[in-house]
């Protein structure tokens, strides 16, 4: 009953339109499927690092559309964390870096596994590059590592090595590299033996105030977010960013 998605946009696995989609298309199949209890969360390969969205100059000019790219990331995030979509486990085996919105993906599941590779940083790191964490990033991430500690990760820009990530909370377990899959694996079956509905409501109660929040702000933070990337010195900074990425990966 436990599904294992398998992450992978090379070289670095960037949180890319074409790839939120699909990615979102999957969870909901997954969703809709009752076979299925759980999804584990992870890359193809070792060191595969998952970041944030792609820099993408063009999105400033589809501010009319019905629908934004930005709805991607935040339908993703609604989706293991809305109330009405709390039926699945998920878990996340993490095997590489993991930035951004890369660790905001971690952050909706309910478990996290990192592998202990001191290369392995996990963080919100958004203020490094000139650019603030939207108020749900910071919401999903308070409501894991408490309000001080999300306070200083996110005002430093923060990623977190895997002892410092356990310390912190931001992972759950720090496992060998070999172990990690297997680990995630093993936590989703633990969460298995509690009855679905006791589970689904607590999640519920737990979450249902987040995620109401992006819910009503939703459209104001689209025209936020498409305000302020869209501008040339934002969007050079991104750029330069992933590239310095690709050029670790290469």
């Amino acid at each position: 009953g436990v599904a294992v998605m398998k992450l992978k946009n090379p070289p670095v696995n960037t949180l890319s339109l074409e790839f939120l989609t699909e990615l979102v298309i999957c969870l909901e199949k997954l969703e809709n499927d009752k076979s299925f209890r759980g999804v584990v969360l992870t890359s193809v390969g070792p060191a595969q690092t998952i970041v944030g969205m792609e820099p993408c100059g063009g999105w400033g000019t589809l501010r009319a559309h019905p629908w934004h790219p930005w709805t991607r990331p935040s339908g993703m995030w609604l989706g293991p964390t809305a109330p009405k979509s709390l039926r699945a486990l998920s878990g996340l085996s993490l095997q590489g870096a993991c930035p951004a919105g890369g660790c905001l993906m971690t952050l909706t599941c309910d478990y996290r596994v990192l592998a202990d590779n001191p290369r392995y940083c996990i963080g919100l790191n958004e203020t490094q590059l000139g650019i603030v964490a939207p108020f749900w990033f910071k919401d999903t991430l308070e409501n894991v590592i408490g309000h001080r500690a999300a306070e200083r990760a996110l005002q430093l820009g923060l990623l977190f090595p895997p002892a410092e990530a356990l310390q912190v909370g931001i992972v759950d377990q720090v496992v060998p590299e070999e172990q990690v899959q297997s680990t995630a694996l093993s936590a989703i079956a633990q969460w298995m033996t509690i009855p679905d509905h006791a589970r689904q409501l607590t999640k519920a109660m737990m979450r249902k105030a987040t995620a109401s929040r992006l819910i009503t702000q939703r459209d104001a933070d689209v025209q936020n977010f498409v305000s302020f990337i869209s501008k040339d010195s934002i969007q050079k900074s991104l750029q330069l960013y992933l590239e310095r990425l690709k050029e670790k990966k290469g």
